[in-house]
């Protein structure tokens, strides 16, 4: 099967307008269309927020008179069941669209395929894979909490040049500049939780809220805490939402946070620590797409040792800490480089003097 070089066009466009939703659509995908007949567009549209209309929907309206015989490009599978909002497919259908070329199916197993065999029923042309890794990585929490249950899981880390993350003492503020500062707080504002452990709770009693940038919603901040060793008048209970995951289930300490405004969801192992594999679980299950983490060594490393890490954002600051510094991992002695974990470099980038570096896993994708 091949494209054109105006599907290539109209499907790009619909990338972007779907990237137009990346801090408001969740816990839904962030999608686009266009509506063209061949390459004179007629329509465009991209869902902005749950509940409100969808691509296909904003896009059918604004084409009107000039949807039937057209071709619609959307960045997902039209939907075929009744959510808050009609099923797509159907409007489809009843605006007389003649072809529908899709990036890539909905990763609902429990839906994938239903809304093409619906349109290909009614005698609709449905062609799908266009540009699907482009699609894939606009959307990979909610391709990851489809398929595999738990959120697409992203370590943010700001490091000097020689791997410290902060001083002996635990001060870490700041080893990155603004410029990258400001874009830390963009990965916040896409992301459906910030995630931190006690530690960098104690040490530096962040808020963890999105700021410097226009943003219309907090994220879930959760703090990992095995022994609630949080204080209720910690700054991270101001400003929205929180969840302190623990391993203890200790009445008292439980009712001072719960007054503070925290949820206590309680999530043990064998070890009497938390349950990361369980954690990321029921974060899958409240809706979270993406996990943004910003915590210290011990957080970060465990979630590398339970295999939960999709992505890292890494910032390297040209600046020098020493060996009496805090390191950025802890893990497991290698006996020889063939051991080590090898990165697949995504994105490379200034901003101002810092550098940042967007790696995965080799082998990991939505």
């Amino acid at each position: 099967m091949g494209f054109a070089a105006d599907d290539h066009r109209h499907m790009g466009r619909a990338l972007q307008l779907a990237a137009r939703g990346l801090r408001t659509t969740m816990p839904n995908p962030r999608v686009g269309c266009v509506i063209a007949h061949g390459r004179d567009v007629v329509g465009e549209g991209w869902h902005e927020r749950a509940g409100g209309p969808h691509a296909e929907a904003v896009a059918l309206r604004v084409a009107g008179e000039r949807a039937p015989g057209a071709t619609a490009y959307v960045t997902l599978e039209p939907c075929s069941h009744h959510g808050r909002t009609p099923p797509c497919a159907d409007s489809l259908l009843a605006s007389g669209i003649a072809r529908v070329v899709a990036a890539m199916e909905d990763p609902n197993p429990d839906v994938s395929g239903r809304g093409f065999a619906r349109l290909r029923a009614a005698g609709v042309v449905v062609e799908k894979g266009l540009m699907e890794a482009a699609a894939r990585d606009l959307n990979p929490g909610f391709v990851s909490r489809m398929t595999r249950g738990r959120p697409w899981i992203r370590l943010k880390v700001a490091q000097s040049l020689d791997g410290r993350t902060a001083a002996a003492n635990g001060a870490s503020q700041w080893i990155t500049g603004p410029a990258a500062r400001r874009d830390g707080h963009r990965w916040r504002a896409r992301s459906c939780v910030v995630m931190t452990g006690i530690g960098t709770l104690r040490d530096d009693d962040p808020r963890l809220t999105v700021r410097d940038i226009v943003a219309d919603r907090q994220p879930l901040r959760v703090v990992v805490d095995s022994q609630l060793r949080i204080a209720p008048g910690a700054r991270i209970f101001d400003g929205g939402a929180v969840v302190v995951a623990t391993a203890v289930d200790d009445a008292s300490r439980r009712t001072a946070l719960e007054a503070a405004g925290a949820e206590v969801w309680h999530v043990p192992d064998a070890r009497g620590r938390v349950d990361l594999v369980r954690l990321a679980q029921r974060l899958g299950a409240w809706g979270a797409n993406e996990v943004l983490v910003e915590a210290g060594i011990n957080l970060h490393s465990a979630l590398i040792a339970a295999g939960l890490v999709d992505e890292i954002v890494l910032y390297v600051a040209p600046k020098l800490v020493g060996d009496s510094g805090r390191g950025v991992l802890r893990l497991p002695e290698l006996s020889t480089m063939d051991d080590a974990t090898v990165l697949d470099v995504r994105d490379v980038r200034h901003f101002g003097p810092d550098l940042r570096l967007v790696v995965r896993p080799v082998g990991a994708r939505p």
